[in-house]
């Protein structure tokens, strides 16, 4: 490909991120009352928040929908044609519907509207015309308007729809912040994810708990090697009658082998091992043994029971799974 070609594409491309910046910033200073309303309403909602929106904005429309879900507020998408043909029985008279419309005249939207308005659900209109029908039959009406759409042809949904999406997650994070909406509630919800694994499963679930590497402390050079090489967690504990001594790690091992050389094996345990290593409970959570990790910068943590009796180890691969 030419240079010239290539520098028209990077032209092109930047030319498509800037208008579309420009228009999420005309959003943010067009955000007033409505806005406000739009999220108190949705916080006394004693029902759900449905979403609804045909073609570009009905997508626009599943994504806000998972996002209020994901963050504390029952939430689903509704597709318009198929309410109109039997769906509209998923609408309680608690809820609130959202509707998408970048010209607010969707037919398929449109056809629910009389019966939301007779079924007593408050209506939030989503349009970039506040002329619109769907504004003007509307509770609340939220103005996305941008100035073009940045195809080529300034037909396809681009700005629009970049816009419509800004704006729905603004709606839900203005949510989630007068909720109090925390790292806790978000986990209980993601409980698949990284941080719900973190947040809400505890130590004694992953760790290492059968054929610890133990040794005592009148162990040989010769039995530490063996006992790290075959615990296979890159250190040894050093016990005497089930109290813990100290921690040797495989780093410990070779700088003693590197700095007494053959002096090495006249060693014992105790000479280099780390005394009163960090320790944590079975019963705490993961992101507490991370935390200490991260504080201490170690990759391991001794599992120790209520009479500080070695019940396993932790590493930091067990928690990053």
């Amino acid at each position: 490909m030419e240079k010239l070609q290539r520098e028209a594409i990077l032209d092109t491309a930047r030319e498509v991120l800037t208008t579309e910046a420009e228009a999420i910033l005309r959003i943010r200073e067009m955000l007033n009352g409505e806005f406000v309303c739009a999220v108190e309403a949705i916080l006394t909602c004693n029902g759900k928040v449905i979403l609804t929106g045909m073609g570009k904005s009905g997508i626009i429309a599943k994504k806000i929908a998972a996002t209020l879900a994901s963050t504390g507020t029952p939430s689903f998408f509704l597709n318009p044609g198929e309410a109109f043909h039997g769906d509209l029985g998923m609408i309680s008279k608690e809820d609130i519907v959202i509707a998408l419309s970048y010209s607010g005249e969707t037919d398929e939207v449109l056809r629910i509207v009389p019966f939301l308005h007779e079924n007593g659900n408050r209506l939030i209109a989503v349009t970039g015309n506040a002329e619109s029908a769907l504004a003007k039959n509307s509770d609340i009406h939220l103005d996305a308007k941008v100035e073009r759409e940045e195809c080529v042809l300034h037909l396809a949904p681009t700005s629009s729809t970049t816009a419509q999406i800004a704006l729905g997650d603004a709606l839900a994070c203005a949510v989630m912040k007068m909720r109090n909406f925390t790292s806790q509630d978000f986990a209980r919800l993601h409980p698949g994810g990284s941080l719900g694994r973190r947040l809400l499963m505890k130590v004694g679930n992953v760790m290492r708990k059968h054929d610890l590497p133990i040794v005592t402390e009148e162990a040989s050079a010769a039995e530490m090697i063996h006992a790290i090489s075959r615990g296979g967690l890159g250190l040894i504990v050093v016990e005497r009658g089930g109290e813990i001594l100290g921690i040797i790690t495989d780093g410990d091992i070779r700088r003693a082998m590197e700095s007494r050389q053959s002096a090495f094996f006249d060693i014992h345990p105790m000479d280099i091992a780390t005394r009163e290593p960090k320790t944590i409970r079975p019963e705490s959570k993961l992101i507490e043994a991370e935390r200490e990790m991260t504080q201490h910068k170690v990759n391991s943590l001794l599992v120790v029971d209520d009479n500080q009796h070695l019940v396993g180890v932790i590493q930091i691969y067990d928690i990053k799974l």
